[in-house]
């Protein structure tokens, strides 16, 4: 699939992945978390929600993470000139040099439980910003907690019943992590059974879609590039 922008699971996704990229080049530098919030005069529960991939903490806060850990050129060069189109009339406007395609690929082999993993935390996300909108919603979803825990599973139990007091007090953040803990309370959620039919198709489609692979840039290179990335997919 060819990306001209980001669709919410992608960008989702993407910042999931620089969270993780962020955090191995902290352990691999033997940077404790104190440390680096300290250096990056952040709190470590931003430093937290930024190795996480959430999308809360501002993009400064981000840079000034990777600033410590030597990274921020990264950013620099998306901000310089390197990345302007060339002046017309020049001759890097007349090359017919084809730009590279950069491409961003989630493997089904080796990272199926992490998209799975995607899909559900896609799917909170959404239903949490319908329920902020909706008091209705909320108390459906309420309602259905209630209805599980007089007759459902009882192993199940004390997960909803945190769920009652996560949906009581709007503690959003609970089950919007990437903790064990937090998928499980998504495991055994009632948010999701307010999603309207389309809204969650939309995001099978797209968690779907990414699985087998997103090229971003030009796509002047025709299907042989990308019969070779659905190859390498």
């Amino acid at each position: 699939m060819t990306a001209s922008e980001l669709s919410p699971i992608l960008e989702r996704q993407l910042l999931l992945q620089l969270g993780d990229r962020i955090k191995r080049l902290r352990k691999a530098q033997g940077l404790g978390t104190v440390e680096v919030s300290a250096r990056a005069k952040l709190t470590r529960n931003t430093l937290r929600s930024i190795e996480a991939g959430d999308p809360s903490p501002s993009i400064g806060a981000y840079l000034r993470v990777m600033s410590v850990l030597g990274v921020s050129g990264e950013l620099a060069l998306l901000a310089g000139d390197t990345m302007q189109a060339a002046p017309a009339g020049s001759a890097g406007a007349r090359s017919r040099r084809i730009a590279p395609n950069v491409q961003v690929r989630v493997l089904p082999d080796n990272a199926g439980h992490r998209l799975q993993d995607l899909q559900s935390l896609a799917l909170h996300e959404e239903a949490v910003r319908l329920v902020k909108t909706d008091p209705a919603l909320l108390l459906q979803a309420q309602d259905t907690v209630e209805r599980w825990l007089a007759t459902g599973d009882s192993r199940s139990a004390g997960l909803w019943r945190e769920w009652q007091l996560i949906l009581s007090a709007g503690s959003w953040r609970k089950v919007l992590g990437r903790t064990r803990h937090a998928q499980q309370l998504r495991q055994t959620s009632p948010l999701t059974t307010i999603l309207p039919d389309e809204v969650r198709l939309r995001i099978l489609k797209d968690v779907s879609a990414l699985k087998k692979g997103v090229v971003f840039g030009s796509s002047i290179t025709g299907t042989q590039d990308d019969e070779a990335f659905k190859d390498a997919s």
